[in-house]
């Protein structure tokens, strides 16, 4: 597929020279730029991936030492949504 932007000859400048110091051709670069930081909505999957494990380690670490009760069981509580 072919993509055609009309660009600012600066910008296109400085995204030529910053493909160059990474021996890229300018196609390449931003086609390898765009991969690399945009997911499908938009937004950073490193990042994301990262928050998602950080909010799952919060999570682990908050359920520790929470406990249904002394007398109650997950039999108990199973049951329980039964009646309904």
């Amino acid at each position: 597929m072919t993509v055609q932007l009309d660009w600012p000859p600066a910008v296109v400048d400085r995204l030529t020279e910053e493909a160059r110091q990474k021996g890229l051709s300018l196609d390449e670069y931003v086609l390898q730029t765009v991969i690399q930081q945009k997911g499908p909505n938009g937004g950073d999957e490193a990042e994301k991936r990262s928050r998602r494990e950080s909010a799952a380690a919060r999570i682990r670490e908050l359920r520790k030492g929470v406990t249904l009760g002394p007398d109650l069981t997950i039999r108990d509580l199973i049951n329980e949504g039964r009646r309904f």
